[in-house]
């Protein structure tokens, strides 16, 4: 996916998340590990957002593979300690497809 496609689909991806009542607080974080596209805040509980993008739903979420999730976890844990945060967090995902965006909880479980 070209990078301008991904940019679209984090704008859409933030849209959608500030209608649902997050608050983001940030966006594109980077570590040694990976990077976490974004971070957002809802009740007291911290979203760590994988936002992934494609010409069906099946390609999108099949995107996001056992070494990506990975690369999260360990982006995740870095920046918690750096930040010195003692909050509940999930690991959630968007998936862009065209109009359509579709919201996936604690991808973890």
């Amino acid at each position: 996916m070209s990078r301008s496609k991904g940019n679209i689909a984090e704008e859409e991806a933030c849209r959608y998340l500030r209608e649902r009542g997050f608050d983001l607080i940030d966006r594109n974080v980077h570590s040694r590990f990976g990077e976490i596209d974004i971070i957002a805040l809802k009740e007291g509980v911290l979203h760590f957002v994988e936002v992934k993008s494609g010409t069906t739903y099946e390609a999108a979420a099949q995107n996001i593979t056992p070494t990506k999730m990975d690369r999260i976890l360990k982006t995740v844990e870095h920046y918690m300690a750096r930040h010195q945060l003692d909050l509940e967090y999930t690991i959630d995902a968007v998936i862009v497809i065209g109009e359509r965006v579709e919201w996936l909880p604690n991808i973890t479980l």
